[in-house]
């Protein structure tokens, strides 16, 4: 009669374990989405608001004679620029020129700092070796690259690339041997145990485990790599290699028009923002969200 009632009462705390686990698989309801205006005010807003101040403080100077107009223009000066490039149809062209430039030389970046940085955070004499150098070399402007490129590539596209791998790769693969440290030792052991080794280990447990990390790593590449780049064409410059960004801030230099440099800037500046904004936060907010650390909101 005891065993009876004891098996009932087993059969009842499993069935209620059981749906306890049902119910934590289940996937909540998806929160009901706010309304625009709210998105509006929260997430639009604060940065018009924050460029509105800037052209108003940036127009006050003006006004009050900080500089003398060639050395300060006004907003007005300074859209009349964008405004003739619009008209020349040259805008896009600059711009493609160096996003064409830069994602190419990033690409290359992630092939070469992927792998050198899962060898130096899994083998301990590798990282010995060399991983004093890449967090110097991270430290190194990429500028500084820049008069030897030239003696070793000439003035040529690649003097422009090697420029922007020296600047990109130690970025990356820094950041995948910070996101393989952080990987629990649980984890690995628990792949090893589950048969996981060489790149089969690499590609379904480091990877994965050390992806926000690497991620981290990969936003940080990309803004070497654009930095880079703009050092390399304000320096690096011939008529075969086309005029991006770099070479339009320093022809306008030349010319001693402050209202095209200022415009070349804020290029520079939009571009770097808009990579960001439609590719890596986008990527970093679907990482965090699969793997439970951000809320699935808006």
């Amino acid at each position: 009669m005891a065993s009876s009632e004891t098996r009932e009462k087993g059969s009842e705390d499993l069935a209620g374990l059981e749906a306890g686990l049902d119910a934590l698989e289940t996937p909540a309801t998806t929160p009901e989405r706010p309304p625009v205006g709210r998105i509006l005010v929260s997430k639009v807003l604060p940065p018009v608001v924050a460029i509105v101040l800037v052209l108003a403080i940036w127009q006050g100077a003006y006004w009050a004679d900080v500089k003398r107009d060639d050395a300060l223009p006004s907003p007005l000066d300074v859209g009349d620029e964008f405004a003739e490039m619009w008209r020349q149809g040259t805008l896009f062209e600059y711009i493609w020129t160096s996003v064409s430039r830069g994602v190419l030389g990033f690409v290359i970046a992630v092939a070469v700092g992927t792998p050198l940085g899962l060898i130096v955070a899994r083998v301990k004499v590798v990282r010995a070796a060399i991983g004093p150098v890449l967090t110097g070399l991270q430290s190194l402007p990429s500028i500084a690259w820049v008069p030897a490129a030239i003696i070793w590539f000439g003035l040529t596209n690649s003097t422009i690339y090697a420029v922007v791998l020296l600047g990109a790769v130690p970025s990356i693969a820094n950041g995948i041997v910070s996101g393989v440290d952080q990987i629990p030792p649980l984890y690995l052991r628990a792949g090893r145990m589950l048969g996981a080794s060489g790149l089969t280990s690499v590609r379904h447990v480091l990877l994965p485990a050390a992806l926000p990390g690497y991620l981290a790593g990969l936003k940080q590449g990309w803004a070497f790599s654009w930095r880079s780049l703009m050092a390399a064409e304000l320096i690096v410059q011939s008529p075969s290699l086309g005029t991006g960004l770099g070479q339009l801030m320093d022809g306008y230099r030349a010319m001693q028009n402050m209202s095209g440099v200022l415009a070349t800037i804020i290029l520079i500046l939009v571009v770097g923002v808009a990579i960001d904004l439609l590719f890596f936060s986008p990527l970093e907010r679907r990482v965090l969200r699969g793997r439970g650390l951000l809320a699935r909101t808006t």
